[in-house]
């Protein structure tokens, strides 16, 4: 359920106590919010001006909670129109995208590709085979009808199939992963109320997911700053998986 992959998350109905007359409504995790920004890519993509050099930035950073052990997977919309650094993205990624994963621990699973561009989840095999086979998770893809015991691939084939049919699958979350509170309240699951918003919608009590969602942005802010202080992106994001 990443926020940028969600349009309609917004259509959400949020149980929100009433304001008292006059005041406006404030959140209460509004400063853990704020701190939260994510860095964008095009911040830095001045830097690296070769084609390669360039990809790899990217794959870097919206990889960077995925390459250090921190998150089992990412859903990554490359858009084919050129860039404000000049380069087209998904151009440079059908032709350099096989040969900067090889050695970076990632394996990549296209799940949409249409005239707009590609939608890519990138994820670490192992890590993400634990988190979808743990007792909740895998109770939780049963019931969405993933079947009993979905392999890796499986699973990866029954959701690409959903890709094919929907905008995006809410399971994706699990794939993500993403807190099944937070996933089984957002498909209606559950009846925990709407709390705030981060990387994802949160529900009930939001303490452990903003924690969760923080430290996918340290990681994103720490692969931010690396990418800064290198010459060469492709080192960073070796150094990254080794880390």
């Amino acid at each position: 359920m990443p926020s940028a992959s969600h349009p309609d998350s917004a259509n959400r109905h949020a149980t929100i106590a009433p304001c008292p007359a006059g005041q406006a409504r404030q959140n209460p995790f509004q400063s853990i919010l704020k701190k939260a920004r994510r860095r964008a890519w095009i911040e830095l993509a001045w830097k690296f001006p070769g084609e390669r050099e360039c990809l790899a930035s990217f794959l870097a950073l919206e990889t960077a909670e995925v390459l250090a052990g921190a998150k089992p997977a990412n859903l990554i919309r490359v858009v084919d129109r050129e860039q404000l650094c000049g380069h087209n993205l998904y151009r440079l990624w059908k032709r350099y995208g096989e040969q900067l994963l090889a050695d970076s621990g990632l394996c990549v699973a296209t799940m949409r590709e249409n005239g707009c561009g590609i939608l890519l989840l990138f994820y670490r095999p192992q890590l993400l085979e634990t988190c979808l086979t743990r007792r909740g998770s895998a109770a939780f893809l049963k019931k969405a009808g993933y079947g009993a015991t979905p392999s890796l691939e499986g699973a990866l084939r029954t959701l690409r199939e959903r890709f094919a049919r929907e905008h995006i699958p809410h399971e994706v979350g699990v794939f993500l992963g993403y807190p099944l509170r937070d996933v089984a309240a957002f498909i209606g699951w559950s009846e925990k109320p709407y709390s705030c918003q981060s990387s994802w919608m949160i529900f009930g009590d939001p303490r452990r997911s903003l924690a969760l969602a923080e430290t996918f942005n340290v990681c994103r802010r720490r692969m931010a700053e690396l990418l800064l202080a290198a010459d060469n992106p492709l080192a960073v994001m070796a150094m990254a998986q080794k880390g």
